[in-house]
């Protein structure tokens, strides 16, 4: 089997490469590219001469899916990235799989044993598979989204819809849910377990401390060279900032691109 890896961090691309080595000594890697220029211009030579790819969503030059605008893809692609946000966007990309780094071999596996099953069981030619008939894989990957939270209010105990949440924020060791009326409760969770529980289409982390709805948003202001500004419809004395790194994708999120 002949792999292209499309990683622009040079110690993740080398873990995939050995991991899909220990997974089967005689898959052959074809290149390891880092960029959506470079990918687009590697594919249009090569892209017959491989089996499968491996595509990171962040790139050094921007998201992959602008590769999608430049060439088109006859290959299946296995997703990698640090961000739960695109799964839908991954599988209308010819993706067959979406994994969250860090890698490790047990992942892998089970992604190139979803890969060897459908190249076998759709009887397609060798290089062509159809995303019509990948539709059930993508039902495998979407999940049942939390819409719902307990919260404790003095010795009431009541449920607060995802409808009615304006953001999650952390203020120290604590996580609070503000809701579209000003109230604020804290829970029993992490910002990192909420990214998990909650619909990508409609929660973002902007950075490190925030989780939004995107219904809530009022507004977002150019705050400086690399950073955005979100106003919020609900009222809150803090700035939310989007952090540098987390600029283009929430671009991508925001403008809600299929």
């Amino acid at each position: 089997m002949k792999v292209l890896i499309i990683e622009d961090e040079k110690p993740a691309a080398d873990n995939l490469e050995r991991l899909l080595l220990e997974y089967d000594h005689s898959i052959q890697i074809q290149d390891k590219l880092v960029s959506v220029e470079q990918s687009v211009a590697w594919l249009k030579k090569y892209q017959d001469e491989i089996d499968l790819i491996f595509m990171d969503i962040k790139l050094s030059d921007g998201l992959s899916f602008e590769i999608f605008d430049k060439i088109a893809i006859h290959k299946p692609i296995i997703f990698l990235t640090a961000f739960s946000e695109f799964a839908l966007d991954a599988f209308h990309a010819n993706g067959i799989d979406y994994l969250l780094k860090p890698l490790n071999l047990s992942k892998l596996q089970k992604s190139m044993n979803k890969f060897e099953h459908l190249r076998e069981s759709l009887s397609l030619p060798k290089h062509k598979i159809q995303l019509e008939e990948l539709g059930k894989t993508l039902m495998k990957l979407q999940k049942n989204y939390k819409t719902r939270f307990m919260v404790k209010v003095g010795e009431h105990i009541r449920s607060v819809t995802t409808t009615e949440i304006a953001f999650f924020y952390a203020e120290g060791r604590n996580v609070f849910i503000h809701t579209t009326e000003g109230r604020k409760y804290i829970i029993d969770y992490r910002l990192e377990d909420l990214e998990e529980l909650l619909n990508p289409e409609q929660f973002f982390r902007p950075n490190r401390s925030y989780l939004i709805n995107i219904h809530d948003i009022r507004d977002v202001l150019i705050y400086s060279k690399n950073r955005l500004r979100i106003m919020l419809k609900t009222e809150f004395e803090k700035e939310i900032i989007v952090s540098r790194d987390k600029v283009n994708l929430f671009k991508y999120w925001f403008d809600g691109r299929e």
